[in-house]
């Protein structure tokens, strides 16, 4: 909540920028993104929602601007990470299975991007105009290049196909987290029957096991 009436400056505009964000940050730690509202945001930032929408035109624009925000966060947090996790004197399979390894750990402590993640196209890049959309899908195109420079730095075999496999990394990530949160239903199917548990996914051992498969077959048809 701010201590003024009305933004009148570009600080003070940017100051009720930063408290939306931070507010619907707040909220997702909470809940789902499916139960983020606009009503129950605007009441816990202390604006009216007409207000709110004068500095985000959606829900889902504040949300993509949160996942940037994530995002970047955890691709700034990359780079020393893999250079605790990954042996450069390693084989190329064991280099990918530490690859894999270092990126789904470092996403099993990031929820609420794994969240937006994997509501991105389905929800996110819905309900916002073509600017938002393309102001948003820039940063992800910079997002992607960054984990792709680290790639091609910790895995030089990939050579020009690190983008292209760092897009399906990501694509990955939103699906296997989705699937590795089964719904209230689904858990109570698999307590009366555990036999359905064989599709039961944990988080990140599935998706060591996707990215790292991933990273193989790029690496072969890069040599190919």
């Amino acid at each position: 909540m701010t201590n003024f009436q009305r933004a009148r400056s570009e600080e003070q505009r940017a100051v009720r920028r930063r408290a939306i964000l931070d507010t619907t940050a707040a909220m997702l730690d909470e809940m789902p993104i499916g139960e983020i509202s606009l009503n129950e945001l605007s009441r816990r930032v202390g604006l009216a929602k007409s207000n709110v929408l004068r500095y985000f035109e959606s829900r889902e624009a504040i949300l993509l601007e949160l996942l940037d925000r994530a995002w970047r966060q955890w691709v700034a947090d990359l780079p020393a990470l893999m250079h605790t996790g990954i042996d450069q004197d390693a084989p190329v399979c064991r280099r990918a299975e530490q690859f894999a390894a270092v990126v789904a750990d470092s996403l099993a402590q990031r929820r609420v991007l794994c969240d937006l993640l994997s509501a991105q196209a389905g929800v996110l890049e819905h309900n916002v105009s073509p600017q938002v959309a393309a102001r948003y899908k820039r940063a992800a195109v910079a997002n992607v290049t960054d984990i792709a420079a680290l790639a091609q730095q910790h895995l030089p075999e990939l050579g020009d196909s690190a983008p292209q496999l760092t897009a399906a990394m990501i694509m990955a990530v939103g699906a296997v987290w989705t699937h590795a949160r089964p719904s209230p239903a689904m858990l109570a199917a698999y307590e009366a029957d555990p036999s359905l548990t064989a599709f039961k996914l944990d988080f990140v051992t599935a998706l060591r096991e996707m990215l790292t498969t991933l990273i193989a077959g790029t690496i072969v048809r890069a040599s190919a």
